[in-house]
């Protein structure tokens, strides 16, 4: 009557089987490494491993195995204070053509690895490493987006031959912002109406109150939302291109809310250098000299329309052209090297072919004239209030850092001067190489987690496991005695194939995630409860012990279900809605309640089907 066929219990072995294997990496855990790969075309062959062997044996580190695998070379280390000395190191040694990131390997034999048997990932709570989240500036990206169109509209009107006295964003009433644009004559106002309605579908075009010759243009709600929208995308992109380029692996980038993303670097204890790379919004533009127009007038005062004074890095000042013929967003690739006549630090820069078409008519049409590059920044400063509250002010830093003549047509590729040093230059092509934001970032949390604490936190974790599983055991074992350890197999079980599970989909255990176990296993158990509580029931009506072990189990398992469904709902709510420690806890959760369906239903039923004939005696312990 309890019996299952043959291949059920086949099947059944063979998946706790395969969750034993797949679950096996996590007992032996992983070493902290060195995950070197190249760029820019480099391989990471048998010279860059005696390269790195050589650096390491100088430092006086000693690496527990170097292999050039499938990812490139990695390089293990007994514990994580040499393995963040050896990044240093290595680094100094490779230069920037490769990459050198800190990473975990597996420790597991190599037989496990080739049957695709991975440990889990550790979340920043249990690996250590620094949280950031950070706030975009949306409404930058909306200034940003009106200045684009302003510029459009300029075009537009000169190539339709519209007379205009400025075009131009405007501040509103209600602190928004709008663009505006004044024709000369009265005559030509309905026509630009018409065309800026016509090519920009995203302006509402108005005429101004009080002046009829003043278009007044704001940008739509649905188009405003887009904006904000690629803003965070484009910054999220960013983001990681930058943590790829500091050399960070398994790092997390995910956005929260509207404006907010949160950036996770498992791994990294150099904060300060963290936050100089992901902070940063630095981009070029390159300008034209204004040298129709005198520098001292428009020092004094006298800024001729359509110039601007620039701070130059000697302490000067110089006169550009207010329109950038080129900015940060053509940039292809960039790497920093040394000029072979001055031997200066330069940035070496590649173009797109959209770039590069503009750059090399500019620059043909000008030969003869100076072009210079213009460093832009934005930084956020943390400023104590007298009150004793912080202040976080947004500062924005443009400065010229050469300005040299054109001597000839520059085409896809060049070279930029004016360096003070080899680090700006390495800083300066990292951030082009990532791109630039789309709008400015302010870092409103900031946490560290070092390495010992995370240890810490996962020996916890596994104390907390042990012994929620022991106190369950022994629970189940004085209470239903041969089918409570029938139950206490399948909930053991049921641990297994949870780590098996989270393995095999590479998901990040946190300490969220622990106590989301050992919930599971305290759920598990009252499965096994109500299916032994049925069959004592079925025993006191007088059934017979098979038919009281075959109503326990059928009729409980609607219950269970139920109840278990409306749990995982519960979970996949967290996990969508919730983000950082509530997804890990919503993930081990949400898996945890499948596992413990299939072994408190089917594995210990299966298990109550090996003690047959012995069922008679099992079922008279639980109802005693």
């Amino acid at each position: 009557m309890n019996r299952y066929p043959w291949w059920v219990n086949l099947l059944l072995a063979a998946v706790l089987v395969l969750g034993a294997l797949f679950a096996l990496p996590n007992v032996y855990g992983t070493d902290p490494a060195l995950q070197i790969s190249g760029q820019r075309g480099r391989v990471v062959d048998a010279d860059a491993q005696r390269e790195v062997s050589d650096a390491l044996q100088a430092a006086g580190l000693q690496a527990r195995a170097i292999a050039i695998t499938d990812e490139g070379l990695t390089v293990r280390f007994a514990d994580t204070d040499q393995q963040l000395e050896a990044q240093d190191v290595v680094r100094a040694r490779l230069g920037s053509d490769y990459t050198v990131a800190l990473n975990l390997v597996p420790a597991a034999p190599p037989w496990l690895g080739a049957l695709g048997a991975q440990p889990m990932f550790l979340g920043l709570d249990l690996r250590g490493g620094v949280h950031f989240l950070l706030e975009v500036d949306t409404a930058a990206a909306v200034r940003a987006a009106e200045d684009r169109l302003v510029d459009d509209l300029r075009q537009l009107l000169r190539e339709q031959r519209l007379r205009y006295e400025w075009a131009r964003r405007v501040a509103e009433p209600d602190g928004s912002s709008a663009v505006e644009v004044r024709l000369r004559a009265d005559t030509d106002v309905a026509q630009a109406q018409q065309l800026i309605e016509r090519t920009h579908p995203e302006l509402v075009v108005e005429t101004a109150s009080g002046d009829a010759q003043r278009l007044i243009g704001r940008l739509g709600d649905a188009y405003l939302r887009e904006v904000r929208r690629l803003a965070l995308q484009q910054n999220m992109t960013t983001l990681r291109n930058r943590v790829n380029e500091l050399g960070v692996a398994e790092p997390v980038v995910q956005q929260q809310g509207d404006s907010r993303i949160i950036v996770q670097l498992p791994g990294v204890q150099d904060t300060a250098r963290a936050k100089e790379v992901l902070g940063a919004t630095a981009t070029l533009e390159f300008k034209l000299v204004d040298e129709e127009h005198d520098l001292g007038s428009a020092v004094a005062g006298r800024v001729p329309p359509g110039s601007r004074l620039y701070p130059t890095r000697d302490g000067g000042q110089i006169l550009l052209k207010d329109r950038a013929i080129l900015t940060g967003e053509y940039i292809t690739d960039a790497a920093s090297g040394f000029d072979q006549q001055s031997a200066g630090a330069v940035v070496h820069v590649s173009l797109d072919g959209r770039g590069a078409g503009i750059f090399e008519r500019v620059t043909g049409d000008n030969i003869g004239r100076r072009l210079a590059v213009v460093f832009i920044e934005n930084k956020t400063d943390t400023v104590r209030q007298p009150d004793g509250t912080l202040e976080r002010r947004n500062r924005r830093t443009e400065e010229v850092i050469t300005a040299p003549v054109i001597q000839d047509r520059l085409g896809r590729r060049f070279q930029i001067t004016g360096m003070d040093n080899a680090r700006e230059a390495r800083d300066l092509a990292l951030l082009l190489r990532a791109g630039s934001l789309a709008a400015p970032l302010a870092i409103v949390e900031e946490r560290t987690v070092g390495p010992s604490l995370g240890r810490e936190n996962i020996e916890k974790g596994e104390r907390a496991v042990l012994m929620a599983l022991l106190l369950v055991v022994l629970f189940m074992a004085v209470r239903y005695r041969t089918l409570g350890m029938m139950a206490n197999v399948a909930l053991a079980g049921n641990l297994v194939l949870i780590v098996a599970v989270m393995s095999l989909l590479q998901a990040t255990l946190t300490l969220p995630g622990i106590a989301g176990i050992v919930l599971t296993l305290g759920m598990a158990v009252d499965a096994n409860v109500l299916i032994n509580e049925r069959i004592r029931e079925e025993l006191r009506n007088g059934n017979s012990p098979q038919a009281s072990i075959a109503a326990g189990y059928d009729r409980a398992f609607g219950t269970i279900l139920d109840a278990n469904v409306t749990t995982l709902l519960a979970g996949l709510l967290l996990f969508i809605f919730g983000s950082g420690p509530v997804k890990g806890f919503a993930v081990t959760l949400s898996i945890g309640i499948v596992t413990t369906v299939f072994t408190a239903v089917f594995v210990s039923r299966a298990l109550v089907n090996l003690i047959q004939p012995r069922g008679r005696r099992a079922a008279s312990a639980a109802r005693s």
